[in-house]
């Protein structure tokens, strides 16, 4: 079978899945967000919950994860564990040096998702690994939409091909990783 009937095929799988799942959740939304909870809580209370890591209050926790870039971490990682150069990595994503170089030296800078996937195929990544460095810049690959379905395609069929995964992305009139 080739590439693209394996694309179509995919697609056709995982989205009606994921039309089935969207039509329960659309009969969730009838009901009022006061039936799922019924929380009176002031700013004080919410501070005192018990949050994970041994955090003592909300705000702790929102600076110690702001604070530690967990994707800047990862991307580097992939990178040294390959024993890529930077200039590789980013002439075969297709990147230019600045925006690499702000990925490198910039902590708060945070790349777009088509950035990172880019990145991702430049480094061959599994699909775990894909997930994994998206997670860490709080993105997914949702189930629910053509561009990601294809995107984990083709992660999963090892196509790391920027050309030939933007012809398949446009196939299905969505938006390129490249322009």
């Amino acid at each position: 079978m080739d590439i693209r009937n394996k694309l179509k095929k995919y697609l056709d799988d995982n989205l009606k899945n994921e039309k089935r799942l969207f039509s329960t959740a659309k009969m969730k939304q009838s009901i009022s967000h006061e039936e799922y909870y019924d929380i009176d809580m002031d700013e004080e209370e919410i501070n005192m919950l018990e949050l994970p890591s041994g955090t003592s209050n909300i705000n702790n926790f929102i600076d110690n994860e702001l604070n530690d870039n967990k994707f800047q971490k990862l991307l580097f990682k992939f990178i040294d564990d390959r024993n890529l150069k930077d200039s590789d990595v980013y002439n075969k994503a297709q990147i230019d040096r600045r925006l690499f170089s702000k990925i490198r030296s910039d902590e708060n800078y945070h790349p777009s998702k088509e950035t990172i996937i880019s990145l991702a195929c430049s480094l061959e990544l599994s699909i775990d690994e894909l997930e994994e460095l998206l997670s860490s810049a709080s993105y997914s690959l949702p189930k629910n939409n053509k561009f990601d379905l294809i995107i984990r395609f083709c992660f999963l069929e090892k196509i790391y091909d920027l050309i030939e995964i933007n012809n398949l992305l446009n196939e299905y009139h969505c938006n390129l990783l490249t322009k």
